[in-house]
This record gives C-alpha cells, sequence and structure tokens, in this order.
C-alpha cells in the first residue's frame, strides 16, 4: 500500500510535464502558421498584378487558338472545295463525289458548333457543290434511263424485246452502274441540304430514312404520271374511283420489280449499301398514295358508301402490296393515314352500321334458321344456322380488315366493337328464342340453339389464336398502366387463364344452358306424363319370371319408352352432337331420379315385379340410349342397383338385411366404422356402388317375396 501510494502522485507529475511540453509545442506551432500565412497573403498581394497579367495573355492565346482552328476549319472546307473543282474540270466525278462527300461528314462533325457563320459557311458549300454535281449527275442518269426507256410500260413478259436491245448494251450497263453509285454518293450531303417532304403529324408516320437519290430519279417520271392523271380536274381523278390511282400503282410496281432485282439490285449489292432497291422505289409510290389519300379522306366522311367503298379498296391495296411485293409494316403505309382520330373513328362507326345492316339482313332472311350443310353429315357437324354462320364470317372479314392497324390501342378499339356485335347478336337470338319457347322442340328453337353452341366454340377456338393472345397482352399492359383492373384479373390475363372474348362466352354458354335445360324439362314433363299407366302398375301382383314363357314389355311402358325414342330421335336430328350429348345425359339423370323416387320407392314388389322392372330397364329403357355411348346403364346408376337389389335371391337378399342391419344397430359403437366398411364390403361385392345402406334397407324391404320365417 505505502508503494503504490508513493508512486501515483509521481505518475500524475510525470503526466502534468508532458502536457505542459505539448502545449508548448502547440504554441510554437501556431506562431510558424501565423507567420507562414502572413507570408503567404504578402506573397500573393505582390503576384496580383502578374496574375492579372498572365490571364490576360492566356485569354489572347486561347482566341488565338480558336481562330487558328476556325481558319484551319475554313481553309480545310476550302481545300475540300478547290479539290471538287479540280476533279470537275478533270471530268473526275467519282473523285468529286468523294470529296463530297468528306465535306458533308465535316458538317455533321460541326453540327454541334456555335459558330453559326462557320455552319453557315460549310452548308453553303455542300449545298453548293451538292446542286452542280447532282444537276450533271442526273441529266448523264436520265440519259441513260431514256435509252433504257424508263419507265417500263406493260407487263414484265412485254418488255423483254424492248429491253434486249438495250441489255446488251455493255457501255449502256456500265454507265448505268457508274452513275448509280455516284448518284448514291451524294446522298449523305442530299439529306444536308435538302428538305423532306412529309405529312401532317396528325398521321402519326413512322420515321424512315430518305429514298436514295437514284431511285428518287427513277420514281420522277412516274410520279408526274401520277400528278398528272389523279389531281386536278381530269377524268381519271375522280374522288369515287380510289381503285384507279391503287391499281395504278400496283401495276408499276409490278412492271418495274423484275428490272429492279436483275439490274439495280446486283450494282447497289456491290457498294456498301445496304439498300433494298425494289423496296425502294415501292415506298416512293406509296407515298404518292398517302398524299393523294390525305387529300381526298376530309371530302369523304360525309358520305358513307364512298368512304366505306375507299377503305375497301385500300385494305385490298395494303393486303396484295404485303403480300404480293413484301412491303414491310414497319413503312409508311395506307393504315397510317386509317389511323387518324377523324379518319378512325368514322371508320369505325361506318363498320358498326353496316355490321347491323348485315346482321339484320340475315336474320330475316329466309335462310336464316337453316343450314346449308344440311346434306352433307361430315360437313355439318356443328349444324350451325346461315345466319350464326354469316355473322361469323362477317366478324372474321371484321378482324381481317384491322389487323394490320399499326398500333395495339386501335386493334383494341375495333376489338370492343366486336364484342359490341356479338353481345348484339346474342340478345337478338334471345329474343328469337323467347318467340318460340312455347315449342322447345321446334326446329327454329333448335336451330337458334345450335347458333349459341356454334358462336361459343368458335370465339373459344379464337382466344387461342394468336393474334388475339397478342391483343390479350395490349390489353393487359394498357389496363395495368391505367390500373383498371384488379390484381386478380390482371393475373388472370397474364397468366391466359382468361381470354378477351371471356365475358362474352359465358353469357353465351348461360343461353345455351337455359335453353338446354328447357328442352330438358319440356321432354321430361312429357315422359312423366306419358309414365302415369306405369306408375299405376300393380308390382305386388305380377306373374313371376317361371311362369311365363318369354318375358315381355309392360303394356304401360310402352307410351313411355315411344315417347322417349322418339323425342331422343327428333333432337339428334336437329341439334349439334356436343348439345345433343348433353341433352340426353340431362334427360338421363331425370329419368333415373324419376324412376327410382316415383315408381320403385312409391311400390312394392313380388317376385315377378321386380324380375318385370329389370326386364323393362335393362332390355328396353337403356337400350334407347345405347346409340349414344357404350355403357347407357351408366347413366341409370339408381335405377339399375335398385334393379339388383330387388331381384336378389331370397339368401343373398337375407344375409344382405342381417348386415345392413348389424350396421344400423352398431351406429353409436366403438366398432361402427369398420361395420360400416364391412356393409359397404357387402353391397359393392352385388355391384352396387351408388345407393347407401340406408337406401338399400329401403329397397328391401319394398320385397314381398320373404319367406315366413324371415319375416
Amino acid at each position: 500500500v505505502l508503494t503504490v501510494s508513493s508512486e501515483v502522485p509521481k505518475k500524475i507529475e510525470n503526466a502534468y510535464k508532458k502536457a505542459e511540453n505539448s502545449k508548448r509545442l502547440l504554441n510554437i506551432l501556431l506562431e510558424k502558421n501565423s507567420a507562414l500565412a502572413h507570408l503567404i497573403s504578402n506573397h500573393l498581394l505582390t503576384a496580383q498584378p502578374w496574375m492579372e497579367e498572365l490571364k490576360v495573355l492566356i485569354g489572347q492565346i486561347e482566341e488565338i487558338e480558336r481562330h487558328l482552328w476556325y481558319l484551319k476549319w475554313i481553309s480545310q472546307i476550302e481545300e475540300l472545295s478547290d479539290c471538287i473543282q479540280q476533279h470537275l474540270m478533270t471530268n473526275s466525278v467519282s473523285d468529286a463525289a468523294n470529296t463530297l462527300v468528306s465535306m458533308a461528314k465535316l458538317d455533321i462533325k460541326l453540327k454541334e458548333s456555335s459558330c453559326t457563320h462557320l455552319l453557315n459557311f460549310i452548308r453553303s458549300t455542300v449545298k453548293f457543290w451538292h446542286k452542280i454535281l447532282k444537276d450533271r449527275l442526273t441529266n448523264d442518269f436520265e440519259e441513260v434511263l431514256k435509252q433504257l426507256h424508263w419507265p417500263l410500260i406493260g407487263p414484265p413478259q412485254s418488255q423483254i424485246p424492248a429491253l434486249a436491245s438495250a441489255a446488251n448494251s455493255t457501255e449502256l450497263n456500265n454507265n448505268l452502274e457508274i452513275l448509280f453509285i455516284q448518284l448514291l454518293k451524294l446522298q449523305t450531303s442530299d439529306e444536308l441540304v435538302t428538305k423532306r417532304k412529309q405529312l401532317p403529324e396528325k398521321y402519326e408516320i413512322p420515321p424512315s430514312s430518305p429514298i436514295a437519290i437514284p431511285i428518287q430519279l427513277m420514281l420522277l417520271p412516274l410520279q408526274k404520271r401520277f400528278k398528272y392523271h389523279f389531281s386536278g380536274n381530269r377524268q381519271t381523278n375522280l374522288i369515287n374511283k380510289p381503285e384507279w390511282y391503287l391499281t395504278q400503282v400496283l401495276m408499276w410496281i409490278g412492271n418495274h420489280i423484275k428490272f429492279f432485282e436483275e439490274k439495280i439490285q446486283p450494282i447497289v449489292d456491290k457498294t456498301d449499301s445496304f439498300l433494298d432497291a425494289k423496296l425502294e422505289f415501292s415506298r416512293g409510290l406509296v407515298m404518292l398514295v398517302l398524299e393523294k389519300m390525305s387529300a381526298d379522306i376530309p371530302k369523304l366522311l360525309y358520305d358513307d358508301n364512298l368512304f366505306c367503298h375507299m377503305v375497301d379498296e385500300i385494305l385490298l391495296f395494303e393486303k396484295e402490296l404485303h403480300s404480293a411485293y413484301g412491303y414491310p409494316n414497319n413503312l409508311p403505309s395506307c393504315m397510317h393515314i386509317l389511323s387518324e382520330e377523324t379518319c378512325f373513328q368514322k371508320w369505325l362507326t361506318v363498320e358498326r352500321k353496316f355490321a347491323l345492316e348485315k346482321m339484320d339482313s340475315v336474320l330475316s332472311s329466309e335462310a336464316a334458321w337453316t343450314s346449308q350443310y344440311k346434306d352433307i353429315a361430315d360437313v355439318d357437324e356443328m349444324k350451325a344456322p346461315d345466319c350464326a354462320e354469316t355473322f361469323m364470317t362477317l366478324l372474321l372479314v371484321i378482324t381481317d380488315r384491322y389487323k394490320n392497324l399499326p398500333t395495339a390501342a386501335r386493334k383494341l378499339q375495333f376489338l370492343e366493337l366486336q364484342k359490341e356485335l356479338i353481345d348484339d347478336f346474342r340478345i337478338r337470338l334471345t329474343q328469337v328464342m323467347k318467340e318460340e319457347t312455347r315449342s322447345p322442340l321446334g326446329s327454329r328453337y333448335c336451330a337458334i340453339l345450335n347458333a349459341v353452341n356454334y358462336i361459343a366454340a368458335v370465339l373459344a377456338d379464337w382466344a387461342d389464336n394468336v393474334f388475339f393472345l397478342q391483343l390479350q397482352q395490349a390489353a393487359l399492359e394498357i389496363c395495368g398502366a391505367s390500373n383498371t383492373l384488379t390484381e386478380l384479373q390482371l393475373g388472370q390475363l397474364a397468366s391466359l387463364e382468361s381470354s378477351v372474348f371471356d365475358n362474352m362466352i359465358d353469357l353465351l354458354e348461360r343461353l345455351r344452358y337455359d335453353m338446354l335445360t328447357r328442352q330438358v324439362e319440356h321432354v321430361f314433363r312429357e315422359v312423366k306424363d306419358k309414365a302415369k299407366p306405369y306408375k299405376k302398375e300393380r308390382w305386388l301382383f305380377l306373374p313371376s319370371q317361371s311362369d311365363q314363357a318369354v318375358m315381355c314389355l309392360s303394356s304401360s311402358a310402352c307410351p313411355m319408352l315411344l315417347t322417349v325414342r322418339d323425342l331422343l330421335l327428333q333432337l339428334e336430328q336437329e341439334l349439334c352432337h356436343s348439345l345433343f350429348k348433353s341433352f340426353w345425359q340431362m334427360l338421363a339423370e331425370k329419368l333415373d331420379l324419376f324412376i327410382y323416387q316415383d315408381i320403385i320407392l312409391a311400390n312394392h314388389f313380388n317376385e315377378g315385379g321386380s324380375a318385370q322392372l329389370q326386364f323393362d330397364m335393362t332390355r328396353n329403357l337403356f337400350p334407347l340410349f345405347a346409340h349414344y355411348c357404350k355403357r347407357p346403364e351408366n347413366y341409370f346408376k339408381q335405377v339399375k342397383e335398385a334393379c339388383v337389389i330387388l331381384n336378389l335371391n331370397v339368401g343373398s337378399a337375407l344375409l344382405l338385411r342381417e348386415v345392413l342391419q348389424t350396421n344400423s344397430s352398431n351406429m353409436i359403437d366403438a366398432v361402427a366404422c369398420s361395420e360400416w366398411h364391412t356393409a359397404t364390403a357387402a353391397l359393392n361385392e352385388i355391384g352396387v356402388y351408388k345407393l347407401a345402406p340406408q337406401d338399400v334397407e329401403i329397397l328391401l324391404n319394398l320385397r314381398t317375396n320373404w319367406p315366413s320365417i324371415g319375416k
């Protein structure tokens, strides 16, 4: 303790000395820092005038450097300009074109510069030489085209003699190739100096590269002819004859396609260009059509017939353009003009109007409810009436008309129109059906049912079509963005659990079920009425099977079975296979329940009565349905099993009753479960699977042929 008490003060003293020493050193450093800061401040004050002078000198140097670069750019431009001039003086047009390409690239390189005068200078220089070169090459190129009898008139077959003489000239072909390639070189500068003619923004024409200069020159004579014939007061410029200019354009494409494939494309392939000469030519002619359409459509908006005629012709033109000449969907087309808001809404209105008129006409025709294939069994599986087939054909035609629209939003608007038409047709079918409810087995009622089934089946097929699946995906994206559907609905659409036609199919299936149910109920009422004598049959007093030479059908069952047979045959002829299958299965289910409850459970049976009931069912009722399935008894399980119970020999019946009574008495015991399984196994052993043990007990009690000891 004494040692520790003596060491602590020493440690404190040493720590204190160290702290004092650190404080002294820190003060020295602070003094040095202050002195150094003072020196730096004095130096900066002294150097400030020098800095000002140096800043001015640096600014002057940078300004001189900018001037030098400016002069270098001007010198480079003038040098290129002089080169072009020299090449032209020595008739080296190809070299001049190459130099102009370099100048155009320089222009593009300087595009972001703020030197407006420099930009104007280079642009004006490019424009100057571009015009000179283009004019010179254009004259030579047009001369070559003239010798080739351009433009080609008539189909390719008739052009062979005219082209043969020209095509044999090697010099002419060489000139065509040289001039075409030289003109292609002017493309870069042409895009800089030429302002492209564009249609108004409202048409939303997709961006596309300018047409190659040589192709533009080849289009010029055709453009002149087009404007001559299809503008102004010419007799060929009739607003009600759009097919004239559309056919002319298709004819021009067809007449020249071989020339482009055999003469022009090989030339293009020798360059670094990926140009499709035939497509460029088609694109130029299509632009003529678009300009003509944009001018004519405003005049047609107030005449439904003229507007509809123009749309029909445009769609035919588009179909041939894409199918026959391979025109891509991503390039400007007539569908972009038809997609313009005003024009598109008019198109929708006209489609709706004419579709409704067609529906009126179809439903009011004499052949509306007859099938045009009724005499051809292999073809007429659906037994669809003419009105249903015509209506679905109408929807298919509408789909073909709008499927090439450029945007999914426009396609979805047409899809909504189709849904409206389907719903309208369903309502019309419902109205006609209600007029026929008094005779649900009549041919018209059956035809309506076939129509509903046919439309639902076709829509279900369409739901798996790639086109409608794409529309479903587009609708999912649009609805997801606008939050118009619940998460469940979005999930169903995304997982393809539902389709764009689901609502329509659900309504049609509901109508189909209601109509089928009404038919089944009607037939069942008739059968039930005819079964009254059979219900009153004296089952207790019928002779046993051993007392009869031959078993025969109960006379009281004949009206009921004849009615079943006749109505089944009638509806088999009237309904399509799938509907008739549903019908007889529903009817069989009702008959099974009716015979079991109203005939079997309502009577007692002696041995002869049980045998007669089994004979009537298994040899007469069940075979009526054997035409439609291999094992009709499976649709009458309660009746079949009841017959089994009623016709058990006495010994087996006694044993079965004993097992069932044991099962009933042990329902509360711990062994109830095993006893129940025993009873079920006993029933299964004799072929009873549907009836419960309690039901079997009731049936056993309906037997009267028990021995006296059993009583």
